[in-house]
């Protein structure tokens, strides 16, 4: 089986699962830092493999339910 390779990959935030990544602005030792505009993070790590941001996904948004609940009871 041969890859298509002109397929674009799409990045994900590590943090949150969301496509929302740029690479972060500045100054020039920040150009191998990504950021994420829905939940913040800045790192060097991103992900490509959409099956794995669909857990880390449903994780990111299972815990920021709980902490809306617990912060409005």
């Amino acid at each position: 089986m041969v890859k298509n390779t002109s397929e674009k990959k799409v990045e994900f935030c590590p943090k949150c699962g969301s496509t929302e990544i740029f690479w972060a602005s500045g100054l020039p030792q920040l150009w191998s830092i990504w950021e994420c505009k829905e939940c913040g993070y800045r790192g060097a790590l991103i992900v490509e493999d959409s099956k794995l941001v669909t857990k880390i996904r449903q994780d990111f948004l299972r815990r920021k339910n709980e902490e809306r609940s617990k912060r409005n009871p």
